[in-house]
Parts: C-alpha cells; sequence; structure tokens
C-alpha cells in the first residue's frame, strides 16, 4: 500500500476547497426561467444551455421559458445545484420534517449519520472506536445501555450516529416516510473492496438522496489495496476527490483507530455544506428509532429530536400512540430535562409501543392529540392502499405526479442483471425515463421491498423467486412484483407502462407451502412425496411448484392427493399429506412445494 493511498489530502485545504466548491455550485432559480435568463445565472453561453436541453430531448429557443424542474437539470450538468427562491425561505434543509419554520429562529444543528456497509467489513467496530474516544461526557456512575443512537464530539462540534442493524433499517424507516439521516458513511474493507451487500447499501444511501462519504476500513491488514477499493467505487457511480469527483473517502483502521480523526473531520465538512438548521424553540418534531418493552418501565422508544425541543412533562403523539414524557435518558443512563434538535434519547411515558420510523409531535392537549391519532391512522391506510404498480404508473404520468418508472431488478446470475438494465435503458420515451435504483443477482427479499415501498419503485424479477417473507411485506404495502423468465415479455411490459399501453395483467397468488419429508416409490407410476404442509393449502387443482436450494426445479399440476390412504380434496396447514406430481417423478427430501395460482391484478381472489 503505497504512502499516497494511505493518507488523503490535508483535512483543512479540502474542508475549505469542498466549502468553495459547495458555495460555488449552488443557484437560487425562480419556478419558471428563460434560457437567456439561465444562461447568465450560470454564466455560460445560452448556446450551452440550449445543447444541454437538446441532449435531454427538448428543443428550445433562446427566449423560451422552462419549469424549475428542466432548470435544475441543466445546473447539474454544469456542476451546479439548484434551489428554489421559496423553498429557501421556508425550509430545513435535509431535516426530512416537513414543518414551516421562521428563518430567522434557525440555528445549526448536529449532523445526523448513519453507518452502512457489507457485513463484516468492520461497521461496528468503527462505531466502537468512535464511541470509545469520543463520546460525549457524561456524570459519573451513569449506568451504560445502548438506545440505538449515540452523540459524539469533536473540535467542539456534536456529531449523532444512528447505531441501526443495517441498511434494511435504514431504508425500513425510510419506507415509513422518516427522513432522519443527513449524511451516510459507506464502510469498504480494504482487503475485501466492494461487495454485493456494500453495494446494495450504496443503492439505498443515493435512493434516500443523502450525501455519502467512505470509509476505507482495515486498511493496515494483509492484502489491503485502497487504490482498488477506490476503482471499484468509480465502476459504480461513487468517484472520489481524488480522482475528479465530489466523494470524500477516508482511509481507517478502526482496529488502531487511525484515520478515525479524519473521518469525523470529513463529517463535518459535508454537514458545513448542507448548512443543517433547525428551531429550538418551537415545540418538537421528530422521529422513533428503535422501541422495546422494559418489564418494570413499560414501552420504551428511542427518538430523534429533529427540530424543537422536547421536554419532560410534554404531551406526544408518536405515530398512533399517545403519552405524555415522564423522564428522557442518554445512552449512559444520564437524566434529560430537554431534547435539542439532533439530540438522541431514550423516551418513557407512552401508553403503548409505536414503531420504528413513526413520527413524534408534542401536542396541546389531549383532545388534539386524540384527532391527529385518528388523523395518522387514515393516511397510514390511504398510503398501504395505494402501492406501486405498472398499470396506474401512466396515470400519475399524466397527472404530472412521476417522470421517472423506478425499478428494482433481481436476476439469476450477473450476466442476465447486465443484459437486463441494457434493455430497460433503451425503453425511455420523451415523456418517462426509467431508473435502475437498485440490480443484483439473487432472489427478491423483504430488503428489496422495503426500498420498493421507499422509493415508490416496482419490482422485476428475472429467472428468479421470491422469499415467503418478502411475498408477505408486499401484498401488505401493495408493492408490484413481477417475475419473468423471458426477456422480451419483461421489456414489452414496461415499454406498455411507459407508453400508456399497458393492459389489465395477472399476478401469482402462492395459496401454501410445503416441505418434502420422504419420498415413496411407486414402481412405473412413479413418486410421491411425503409432505408437511407449512402454509396455506394444497388442493387437487393445485398448480405446484418444486423448489430446491431456492431455485425451482419444476412447474406442474397435482396428479394425485392423499391422507394416509384416502383421496382428499385438500389438505391445510399443520397436516401431512402424500403428493404427486404430474410429469415428474424427480422429486427429493428437502425440496419445498409451492402450490400458487394466477390471478389478474384488481380483481378479487
Amino acid at each position: 500500500m503505497t504512502e499516497q493511498s494511505a493518507s488523503p489530502a490535508p483535512v483543512k485545504e479540502r474542508s475549505s476547497q469542498a466549502a468553495r466548491r459547495a458555495q460555488a455550485r449552488r443557484v437560487q432559480l425562480p419556478p419558471a426561467i428563460s434560457v437567456h435568463a439561465l444562461a447568465d445565472h450560470l454564466e455560460v453561453s445560452p448556446i450551452e444551455v440550449i445543447k444541454q436541453l437538446m441532449r435531454g430531448g427538448i428543443m428550445a429557443n433562446i427566449n423560451q421559458v422552462i419549469d424549475f424542474d428542466t432548470a435544475a437539470s441543466v445546473c447539474q450538468s454544469f456542476g451546479i445545484h439548484a434551489v428554489r427562491e421559496a423553498e429557501q425561505k421556508t425550509k430545513l434543509p435535509t431535516s426530512g420534517v416537513a414543518v414551516e419554520e421562521d428563518a430567522s429562529k434557525l440555528i445549526l444543528r448536529p449532523p445526523v449519520v448513519t453507518i452502512l456497509g457489507h457485513v463484516d467489513h468492520g461497521k461496528t467496530s468503527l462505531l466502537d472506536a468512535i464511541r470509545k474516544t469520543n463520546v460525549v461526557a457524561t456524570e459519573a456512575g451513569g449506568i451504560t445501555q445502548r438506545i440505538g443512537a449515540y452523540q459524539a464530539e469533536y473540535n467542539d462540534h456534536r456529531i449523532t450516529f444512528l447505531d441501526t442493524p443495517g441498511h434494511e433499517a435504514f431504508t425500513a424507516m425510510r419506507a415509513r416516510g422518516a427522513r432522519v439521516t443527513d449524511i451516510a458513511v459507506l464502510v469498504v474493507a480494504a482487503n475485501d473492496g466492494v461487495m454485493p451487500q456494500t453495494v446494495e447499501a450504496m443503492n439505498h444511501a443515493k435512493a434516500a438522496g443523502v450525501p455519502i462519504v467512505v470509509a476505507i476500513n482495515k486498511i493496515d491488514v494483509p492484502g489491503a489495496d485502497v487504490e482498488r477499493v477506490q476503482r471499484q467505487l468509480s465502476e459504480h457511480g461513487l468517484l472520489i476527490e481524488a480522482w475528479g469527483g465530489d466523494i470524500i473517502a477516508v482511509p481507517v483502521s478502526a482496529k488502531s483507530g487511525e484515520g478515525i480523526k479524519e473521518l469525523l473531520e470529513s463529517i463535518l465538512v459535508v454537514a458545513e455544506v448542507a448548512e443543517l438548521k433547525a428551531n429550538p424553540e418551537r415545540p418538537a418534531v421528530g422521529t422513533v428509532i428503535e422501541t422495546r418493552l422494559d418489564k418494570s418501565r413499560g414501552p420504551l422508544a428511542t427518538v430523534l429530536v429533529q427540530t424543537g425541543t422536547l421536554r419532560v412533562g410534554d404531551s406526544v403523539v408518536v405515530g398512533v400512540v399517545r403519552g405524555r414524557v415522564k423522564a428522557m435518558l442518554t445512552e449512559t443512563g444520564r437524566r434529560l430535562k430537554a431534547a435539542t434538535p439532533s439530540t438522541p434519547a431514550e423516551l418513557l411515558g407512552l401508553t403503548a409501543l409505536p414503531q420504528a420510523g413513526d413520527r413524534l409531535e408534542v401536542i396541546a392537549d389531549e383532545r388534539a392529540a386524540r384527532q391527529t391519532v385518528e388523523e395518522r391512522a387514515r393516511q397510514a391506510e390511504t398510503t398501504r392502499a395505494r402501492g406501486t404498480s405498472l398499470e396506474d404508473v401512466y396515470a400519475r404520468l399524466t397527472a404530472g405526479e412521476v417522470k421517472e418508472l423506478a425499478l428494482i431488478l433481481k436476476a439469476d446470475v450477473q450476466g442476465s442483471v447486465e443484459a437486463v438494465v441494457n434493455a430497460l435503458q433503451h425503453l425511455a420515451t420523451e415523456k418517462l425515463q426509467t431508473k435502475v435504483i437498485h440490480a443484483a443477482s439473487g432472489t427478491i427479499t423483504e430488503s428489496d421491498v422495503l426500498l420498493a415501498v421507499a422509493s415508490q419503485a416496482i419490482i422485476i424479477g428475472f429467472n428468479t423467486g421470491i422469499e415467503p417473507g418478502a411475498r408477505r411485506l408486499a401484498d401488505s404495502e401493495g408493492v408490484d412484483i413481477r417475475v419473468y423468465d423471458v426477456i422480451y415479455r419483461l421489456t414489452e411490459d414496461v415499454h406498455a407502462a411507459l407508453t400508456g399501453l399497458i393492459e389489465p395483467t395477472y399476478q401469482e397468488v402462492v395459496e401454501g407451502r410445503a416441505e418434502v419429508r420422504a419420498v415413496f416409490s411407486l414402481g412405473r407410476k412413479g413418486t410421491v412425496a411425503g409432505c408437511y404442509v407449512t402454509e396455506g393449502h394444497f388442493t387437487r387443482s393445485s398448480q405446484v411448484r418444486v423448489l430446491r436450494g431456492g431455485k425451482a426445479v419444476f412447474d406442474g399440476a397435482v396428479a394425485s392427493l392423499r391422507r394416509f390412504k384416502d383421496d382428499v380434496r385438500e389438505v391445510a396447514t399443520g397436516y401431512e399429506c402424500g403428493l404427486g406430481l404430474e410429469g415428474f417423478s424427480d422429486v427429493q427430501e428437502g425440496d419445498i412445494l409451492e402450490a400458487h395460482r394466477t390471478q389478474q391484478v384488481g380483481k378479487p381472489s
């Protein structure tokens, strides 16, 4: 490992450079602007602006007026970030809390950081290294307890870290409408490089729209290669500063502590650029990070205050749960009388357990709290009922709600992933673009469904299966999952959605699952599988798929269904049965059988 790859650019110099570049990239624009005026704002020739518009499929002359979104895309091509004039006065940047604020009362708040990455790449070790040397000092004798969030201090600046289990929890909260993270730290091991879960975490952070700081960990272990990691990051769209990009990458060692201070400094640089502000004088608004039930103290919720100040004695509504703040505790067990913006605290006094991602608000009285709870329950039901499907994409397009079709792609092998992504990229129309926010090989998981909920995306599977938990979650959240075995059918459906020609479609419904526990030979008549039904039911008319090692090896009709020596029409959960399949005798012990049928989307079951 070379000295150049192991040590980042001087932190202070990089800080000033990042700040200057950030200021240079920000421009304030009205809701509509002429091409000539936009060129003046960007300090470029109008011809250059017209060229960028043409590249985006828009033919415009020098006096033509374009909307803000179009102008913003042009600004982005010149490396400049556009901000709406009206929004800058009333919205909190990257706060995730949709509340009006008095600009005169806004003050800088600590950044909220989530650490993501591949398993065994050192996320926990890195958090422990930061916690060991930088946890905010508390009273002696405090009882240490893990509450899922804590604050570190560096150079008189505080940083709030969310100690979440991984990007699934990160996205699960975002799927519930909670935007709590300001910065995502992506941990990549220098000896392993970018792994599949690294890419997944990267895509989750990109979909959330939060800045990314890369921590290249384990630089002191054999086989560490920082430059290889930097190259792999660039291949996945993260171009680091040393290579001309805007992503800060810091080599660190969680074991020795090398680079930890530089990482904290880099986080503060990104936070300074983002200008994170909140109003501590208003009633508190926050988000639940995690919950647990204590035998002696009752329901406990770790809450991150995002704006305002939460005080002991406040009446609160958290999701669809009411309560009064009886006490607040830090990670070390120290009692808090008040929690200011970006402060995490464990809250006592709720009547029941809320869910992670639920919004907390301070409410004036009991009547207002009851009305708020009822309204939130109605909103949650509406959100679940809406979902996202190919059928409603065109309707939302014509209503002006969306301008791109977000897709999550899972396929059997990496070669198939690349082929399908290339095919999808050629389907864009003038009105609607396709955007693959995550693509990987493997089965469709609950993590994919959560990302789809959070991003309003459709899940496309190619020659792959769906995990049972993912199917149940997709059904409850209204996420459209489509699995194909022929690529032209996949592209036909997506093209039809993009052009508004989508016809009524059908989805698969799994009626039952069974485990093969024995196989009985019937000679020339084939074999019968001795099964135990674990979910749902099997009938004589079922279509059955045989899964071996997570892959389908057969899909066909039921030839026979018996309980002991009797032919039966149906076998339900918890019962054993003998099941024969038409045209298939290679069933093996350990195989999983799925009974399924196809029904039209939107039709009753």
